[in-house]
């Protein structure tokens, strides 16, 4: 099922873009597509935008869809861009050259009235495992946890799975959500929810947790001393050239990088 939902999605992706090609008529060339990961996407609609004011004949479209969509969609030559926030296993990246954004923090959520605030990487694998069921087993109030993950696929989700889950897996009975948001406002209107966000889109309106002491932030992140954390990636099918590479290019220079780090993604010092 989630196969066929995947190649319907691809299917219909690769007709958006074919019909923006056709009204697009000679500046065709001049056409970039960008499809991926929804933690990526946000930072990446920030540079197309800024990159757009001194290149307006250039027309760039960014969609969402998870890494997984963004990896497919570039090997298969459909999109020009694959956003991914997950590492590429050694078969993905075969053909594929990779352009590191930043990094960016894995951040563990709570409901802002949660008294927890500190959790071990262990604790944290026993609650999202179903082992640890009720927050007074971790020094919190009475209460069931509600667990709230990503959709297969998602580079969120596959970068905590091997950072946090190891070969254990999540519980089955895990509210599924299928963007950061939606993850935030699940346990935003649940006091006994817990979750995994970006640190690119932390706000005010939920709790974020220490994981073994460590709180997460710039530095910790920067040196790797926070340990739940993913590349933010554009990869691209060979070498890029034409437009597509002076894009590249760009995002690597001052005006992209200042973009960059008002999105809170960090440049690793490790």
């Amino acid at each position: 099922m989630k196969k066929s939902r995947m190649i319907l999605i691809i299917i219909l992706i690769a007709i958006i873009m074919a019909l923006g090609i056709l009204s697009f008529g000679p500046g065709a060339s001049q056409r970039i597509d960008i499809v991926g990961s929804t933690s990526v996407q946000p930072v990446a609609e920030k540079l197309v935008e800024e990159y757009k004011i001194s290149h307006p004949d250039v027309k760039i479209n960014v969609q969402g869809g998870g890494s997984s969509l963004g990896i497919k969609t570039v090997h298969d030559g459909i999109a020009d861009i694959g956003m991914s926030s997950k590492e590429l296993d050694s078969s993905g990246k075969e053909g594929i050259s990779e352009y590191e954004i930043g990094r960016d923090g894995i951040v563990v959520a709570v409901n802002v009235k949660n008294n927890v605030s500190d959790l071990t990487k262990s604790q944290l694998k026993d609650i999202f495992s179903g082992k640890i069921t009720n927050w007074r087993e971790v020094g919190g109030n009475d209460g069931e946890i509600h667990i709230v993950c990503r959709e297969a696929g998602s580079g969120t989700l596959n970068a905590f799975e091997d950072i946090v889950m190891g070969d254990t897996k999540i519980k089955r009975d895990a509210i599924v959500q299928s963007s950061t948001e939606a993850v935030k406002q699940s346990v935003k209107q649940d006091e006994n929810a817990i979750g995994f966000v970006s640190f690119a889109h932390v706000s005010d309106d939920v709790k974020t947790l220490n994981i073994g002491g460590v709180t997460p932030g710039n530095e910790t992140i920067a040196d790797g001393s926070y340990e739940l954390q993913r590349p933010f990636l554009f990869l691209v099918k060979g070498n890029p050239s034409g437009e597509l590479k002076k894009f590249i290019d760009w995002t690597g220079g001052s005006e992209a990088q200042k973009i960059i780090e008002e999105e809170k993604i960090i440049k690793s010092t490790e």
